[in-house]
């Protein structure tokens, strides 16, 4: 062996490769002069919390990555990663630039020398960061890019991506049958997964599967890729629908945190974590919010109510029992607007009861409820009458039952049962003059229930909010009930849908094509 052969083996290099080692970052500094490593260690001091541009800091270790990349990612500890959160740092509580580390799941800010990730790969010895925006990772505190397919499946549960074609078969009974694995290996299906009740939000989760369910904004939003300056509130919900509906999560349920921090921030603290509320408000705050955000406007559409309205008149010859009537030869006032939900009344229950009585809950066929909007049934009101119909019928319809009524002292809820069809419903007699050859008939998507909490009654903040959700486009076998109360997911008889005390559905038109009308507005 000659006296320069003896010298690579020395220093460790194959004596059959041309390929010598890249000194590492400080090795490199120092190999520098004096004052140039000096002034580069200024400059980067100086980067402190921000990261220096991307491509120059992976052009200098592509070289290195290969051989690299294998060196901290048996470190990884999947079951302790949870994208769910808001992405804050957990030491400055800012939201830019975050890191998250792979080994204990925390958040950080930054990789440069003097960024809390950078002290906290150091310090704990924890190595393998993904920046929580672009799903890249790195290796600190080198500073290093890291390429590795087996890094894939958590940079999917942190960003789930669809096609148009996995979007499609959502709703069919391949989907039904298909289910997936967490890493505990326990089987869920996407889309029917539970939400974490985090203090008092379970009337959010309700509204929030009740309208990830309807097929076309369901596909709008899991087909998106809001990365510009797109409304917050707009963009998380987004991502709340892909976690709901993507089959590779970690664990089998999802929290909606946040999300609903953003709806805290939006709604001016109207609607919190930890007070407990009316999904009815919370629908239509979050759907008047949405339609803004995407670029909606306050001209006509298809959900219109014909409100005609009429002077009281007490007749001198009327009855003590008689009630007003619209009367033709008086003026009438007409006003047409549109809606987001048909409100409809109940009728009240019984005030006195005997013992027999007490044990009989009252029941009312939807119909009978929904006359409200025949056009000829009045209510009274302030001294008014008034009489509603639909001018067209949506291709989506939600139909709120009023259940709480308040008074002077307390709020109070009306426990009488309404019987409907799952399929079928006819809205004809509610809508002036429906076109020809169209179909009136609404078929059941979700159905939302409340049942008030041992040893309450009446009032709504000791309420538990159930969501009863329909899966499979078509009927007999191929169509499957799932009751979904925050974290407790479980198939049940179409026989139980019926018994619940509704307060929201939401139904779809037969026939109607939700493949031209997938980028619809709400």
């Amino acid at each position: 062996m000659s006296e320069v052969q003896s010298k690579r083996s020395e220093n460790g290099a194959d004596s059959g490769s041309n390929v010598t080692e890249r000194p590492t970052k400080r090795a490199r500094l120092s190999l520098e002069p004096e004052g140039h490593a000096a002034e580069k260690e200024s400059n980067e001091d100086a980067v402190n919390m921000v990261d220096l541009d991307e491509e120059e800091e992976e052009s200098r270790y592509l070289p290195e990555e290969s051989r690299a990349s294998d060196l901290y990612l048996d470190t990884i500890n999947r079951a302790s990663l949870d994208f769910d959160f808001e992405k804050v740092c957990s030491v400055s509580l800012s939201n830019i630039n975050i890191y998250g580390c792979l080994v204990c799941g925390k958040y950080f800010q930054g990789r440069g020398r003097k960024s809390y990730a950078y002290a906290h790969s150091i310090h704990d010895d924890h190595h393998v960061f993904i920046n929580l925006d672009t799903t890249k990772v790195y290796v600190l505190p080198d500073g290093y890019l890291v390429s590795d397919p087996s890094l894939e499946d958590i940079a999917y549960v942190l960003a789930p991506t669809f096609t148009p074609s996995s979007v499609s078969t959502l709703s069919s009974p391949s989907h039904l049958s298909r289910p997936s694995y967490d890493l505990s290996h326990k089987p869920y299906l996407p889309g029917y997964v539970g939400l974490n009740n985090i203090k008092r939000n379970d009337h959010m989760n309700v509204i929030i599967h009740s309208l990830l369910h309807v097929p076309p904004l369901r596909d709008y939003l899991l087909l998106s890729n809001f990365r510009g300056k797109e409304p917050e509130l707009l963009k998380r919900f987004a991502g709340l629908a892909k976690k709901i509906w993507n089959p590779r999560l970690f664990k089998s349920q999802v929290s909606p945190h946040e999300f609903l921090q953003e709806v805290n921030r939006a709604s001016a603290g109207k609607f919190r974590l930890e007070q407990q509320g009316d999904p009815v408000e919370f629908l239509g705050w979050l759907l008047n919010r949405l339609h803004k955000d995407l670029g909606g406007t306050k001209k006509k559409d298809s959900r219109e109510v014909r409100m005609e309205t009429q002077q009281v008149v007490v007749r001198p010859d009327s009855g003590p029992n008689e009630k007003p009537k619209f009367d033709i030869d008086r003026e009438t006032k007409t006003s047409v607007s549109p809606f987001l939900f048909l409100a409809v009344d109940l009728p009240p229950p019984p005030l006195f009861q005997d013992a027999v009585e007490k044990n009989i809950i009252p029941q009312v066929g939807i119909h009978s409820v929904l006359a409200k909007y025949d056009g000829k049934k009045t209510q009274e009101s302030a001294g008014q009458l008034r009489r509603y119909k639909c001018q067209r019928l949506p291709p989506y319809i939600i139909v709120h039952f009023k259940r709480f009524t308040k008074n002077a002292f307390v709020e109070e809820k009306n426990p009488t049962i309404v019987n409907f069809p799952l399929r079928g419903l006819d809205f004809k007699e509610y809508v002036d003059a429906p076109p020809p050859n169209v179909s009136t008939l609404y078929d059941l998507i979700a159905n939302v229930t409340h049942e008030s909490v041992a040893g309450t009654t009446r009032d709504k903040e000791n309420t538990v909010w159930k969501a009863y959700i329909r899966a499979g486009s078509g009927g007999g076998e191929d169509e499957k009930w799932f009751m979904i109360q925050d974290l407790i997911v479980e198939e049940v008889r179409k026989e139980m849908i019926f018994l619940g005390e509704s307060i929201l559905q939401v139904r779809y038109l037969l026939h109607f094509s939700m493949t031209d009308n997938a980028n619809r507005r709400i």
